[in-house]
């Protein structure tokens, strides 16, 4: 007896055992994660219930849920979550059949939905407004911009997939056979398959000091771009122009501002409910949903979690509002999360941007870009900040650490935040491969002969193309050819030439030039020209130049071209400092010509030599303060400056230098700024103004600047013609007011297009003096002069029609009077310009 008591314990543990093994064997798991659609991230707290059984739970905070079943229920699971489709999970024989030791995972993926599909009920007290101001209220506590300093380390990872993607259809196209083993890589596990293509990765030490003076300061430690070898682009996919900030009271996307939900006037665009409370970390977090009030705004709609004592915001998820004026982008969802780097301190953790381009349609393949910044060693309110900054020459400096673009494999692996899933190191491999094949570099170079009109064959290079083939009153058919290096021959050296010849005039017209690079941040190059050519008026205003195809089918009617030969050599010296200043050193000398539709020639002749030989030297003084540049291996396009951009220019004529015969002095100022003001749209203006000294011939004037086209120029008078108007003095400004939808925001159908509202409007006054007008102006060719008068157009139309069109409608206000029935009133042009 004693024996068995003394056996007891044992064999109690032995049947709790037996029916702990009973119990499992007969119990079926079913565990899961749901995440959003588009942005594949966790939908956290999500609402489950069984249909028949009415059992039913909530997600845990990063989507995840575990249900537990004697036996697999046939039964359907209902999944509903604010702002998303109700999704339902369908448990059957099919399913379970799945299931491996009695156990079941499953990826739900919920689409979005509406979040105000309930209707709005005004309640005495709006909790939802209240929990606003409290965010608001307290803002400035919460913002990480609140700090003296702060650093962190900072990964960027930017993926793009071909969205949509047909693979049996691609399969049977015949110029996609060399490269069939890309569809391998088509991901079929969601409802629309997609097909990732590229990854870049950046990693980066990221510097800030708020005073005496803003300053930031990044370094970027690595940068992985396999197949595209850009700093410029390494440098954007840093953390320098990726600045997104949710207190913020405007939030970019693209080249569009939208008012964010935390705005200080948040309360006149958006309406707010709180719709849960949750406890996570022992942390109480309410959950605030907020839409936009009105439609056709900049605005978005989503949800944040708030944290109820300190008010600040642990994640929020922005989405594009169906009505909102954004082409091409069918979705996009912007994350943010914030975490405790210490008991009282948020700080962001990680955001995210997902965006689906459909530029081809709703329905059609498109593209799906998935950016994901994290951020780690976070450091605040120290000194070791102010003294990296220290080492900055501006105010905003990016550096990159020696051998930043060439990272091995094994640094990655040790410093990247992320590990990197199976679809995006098959992207690696994909890129490497298309590289290395021949057949990869020849459609690139034709599809870049299409678009730019430039084609690569070996080091050098043909095109463009569109200028080929042109015809005029002068020269009849006229055949061109260019030919130049590209970086192949020479990394800093570029030479281009042209010959063409007209038919109608039996000339040969040609030119040479080369650009040699010195430095190129900050800049420094020299420059060489040398052209005997037609000077086709203003080329330098002109969006479209007047010797390709295209500008024959867009002339104006009844106006003859003028045309003057220009002889030219050309040496530039150009040297550009950090601060966003240059000085461009200019020697230039010029022959001119009139040819046709001009005075000749003979009717300036006043004396011995050429009066239209002249000799120059100018200085061209120019301040763009943080002015940011995409670049290529020689040349760059400017990106635009915050600030406004100051050009001055002084040039001198001297007499007897390769023949000249004139003496001017020419003084020319130009202020230019592109203005964001949202949420009414953006402000561009340019004053101008110049004066030339002496008596000279018209081209060494100004020439105020006209369009024969009905192509809108941004920079020329619209209703004015070239070689109309002769000025030795003038005053300029020009305005344009993109307003975004503006009143078209008010009707369903305008809504719907797209359409966008700008209006403009440009002032000229200028003067010729008594002794130019009497030299240039004769019995062959008359010019104008505004008289110390105003010239003056006015403009407005539509914008963004089918995604690129642009309508101007232009008139005439200034000057008036009967003696002036020779100027047009109104006119109508059109444009084309991709934008977001």
């Amino acid at each position: 007896m004693s024996a068995l008591r003394k056996c007891q314990p044992f064999l109690f543990v032995l049947l709790l055992l037996f029916v702990s093994f009973s119990v499992c064997a007969q119990t079926k798991v079913l565990r899961g994660v749901i995440r959003d659609e588009q942005s594949g991230e966790p939908v956290p707290f999500a609402s489950m219930q069984m249909e028949k059984s009415g059992h039913g739970l909530l997600s845990d905070s990063a989507g995840g849920f575990t249900m537990r079943f004697e036996q697999w229920p046939k039964d359907t699971l209902r999944i509903t979550y604010v702002g998303y489709q109700p999704y339902a999970l369908i448990l059957n024989d099919s399913l379970m059949r799945r299931a491996v030791n009695d156990s079941l995972f499953v990826y739900i993926t919920m689409a979005r939905g509406r979040y105000n599909n309930e209707v709005v009920v005004r309640a005495k007290v709006d909790f939802g407004l209240l929990l606003w101001r409290k965010i608001k209220k307290h803002k400035e506590q919460n913002d990480r911009y609140r700090f003296q300093n702060f650093s962190y380390e900072l990964y960027n990872k930017l993926e793009l997939d071909l969205n949509q993607v047909n693979k049996e259809r691609l399969e049977t196209v015949k110029l996609l056979k060399p490269f069939a083993f890309i569809l391998n890589n088509v991901d079929s596990s969601e409802e629309h398959p997609f097909l990732p293509i590229y990854i870049t990765e950046t990693l980066s030490d990221y510097y800030y000091v708020r005073d005496p003076v803003t300053k930031r300061r990044e370094v970027i430690k690595g940068s992985k771009t396999v197949g595209l070898n850009n700093e410029s682009v390494s440098k954007y996919l840093g953390g320098m122009q990726q600045n997104l900030d949710f207190y913020n009271n405007f939030i970019p996307v693209f080249d569009k501002r939208f008012v964010s939900p935390l705005s200080n006037n948040g309360d006149f665009y958006y309406r707010y409910r709180i719709i849960d409370t949750q406890y996570v970390n022992s942390r109480r977090l309410l959950h605030l949903i907020f839409t936009a009030k009105r439609k056709g705004e900049n605005t978005f709609e989503g949800d944040c979690w708030v944290h109820d004592s300190s008010f600040a915001i642990q994640k929020m998820t922005l989405r594009l509002d169906a009505s909102s004026n954004l082409n091409f982008v069918r979705e996009l969802t912007i994350i943010q999360e914030f975490s405790l780097i210490n008991d009282t301190t948020w700080f962001l953790s990680r955001d995210k941007f997902v965006a689906t381009l459909a530029p081809l349609g709703k329905n059609r393949m498109g593209m799906i870009g998935r950016k994901t910044t994290t951020y780690k060693n976070i450091v605040y309110n120290d000194s070791s900040v102010v003294r990296e900054v220290d080492k900055n020459k501006i105010s905003e400096e990016i550096m990159f650490s020696e051998n930043a673009r060439q990272r091995s494999d094994s640094f990655w692996l040790k410093y990247r935040h992320e590990v990197l899933t199976k679809n995006e190191k098959a992207i690696y491999k994909m890129v490497d491969t298309l590289t290395n094949m021949p057949a990869f570099h020849t459609y690139a170079n034709v599809l870049n002969f299409i678009g730019t009109g430039y084609l690569n064959i070996g080091n050098y290079v043909i095109g463009p193309w569109y200028n080929w083939i042109y015809a005029n009153e002068l020269q009849g058919f006229r055949l061109r050819f260019d030919l130049g290096t590209n970086k192949g021959f020479n990394k800093n050296l570029i030479l281009h030439g042209y010959m063409a010849y007209g038919f109608g005039d039996k000339v040969w017209h040609w030119e040479g030039d080369a650009l040699y690079l010195f430095k190129r941040n900050p800049r420094m190059s020299l420059y060489a020209m040398f052209r005997q050519d037609l000077d086709y008026g203003q080329q330098y205003y002109d969006e479209i130049t007047s010797d390709n195809i295209f500008a024959i089918a867009v002339r104006k009617p009844g106006i003859p071209i003028k045309f003057i030969n220009l002889t030219e050599q050309q040496v530039q010296w150009f040297n550009e400092w950090l601060n966003g200043f240059s000085v461009t050193f200019t020697a230039d000398h010029k022959v001119y010509n009139p040819e046709l539709n001009l005075a000749p020639l003979s009717d300036f002749i006043k004396g011995p030599g050429n009066p239209m030989n002249g000799f120059e030297l100018s200085v061209n003084l120019r301040f763009a303060f943080l002015e940011k540049f995409f670049e290529t291996t020689f040349y760059r396009t400017s990106l635009g400056s915050e600030f406004p951009i100051i050009d001055v220019k002084y040039t001198h004529g001297f007499p007897g230098v390769l023949g000249s015969t004139l003496t001017y002095n020419k003084l020319f100022v130009s202020i230019s700024d592109i203005i964001k003001v949202p949420p009414i749209g953006t402000l561009y203006y340019n004053f101008f103004g110049g004066k030339t000294t002496g008596v000279q011939p018209f081209p060494f004037l100004n020439v105020a600047p006209g369009n024969e086209t009905y192509y809108y120029n941004k920079y020329a008078f619209s209703l004015m013609n070239k070689y109309e108007y002769l000025h030795d003095q003038f005053l300029g400004f020009n305005f344009e007011h993109n307003i975004g939808s503006g009143i078209f925001r008010f009707t369903p159908l305008t809504r719907k297009l797209k359409f966008r509202q700008f209006y403009n409007v440009k002032l000229l006054w200028g003067h010729l003096s008594t002794e130019n007008a009497a030299y240039n102006n004769n019995q062959d060719y008359t010019f104008k002069s505004l008289d110390g008068k105003t010239y003056m157009e006015i403009g407005t139309g539509v914008d963004n029609i089918f995604r690129f069109l642009r309508v101007d409608f232009i008139w005439h206000v200034l000057p008036t009077g009967q003696d002036l029935s020779y100027i047009q009133k109104f006119g109508v042009f059109g444009s084309f310009r991709l934008q977001f």
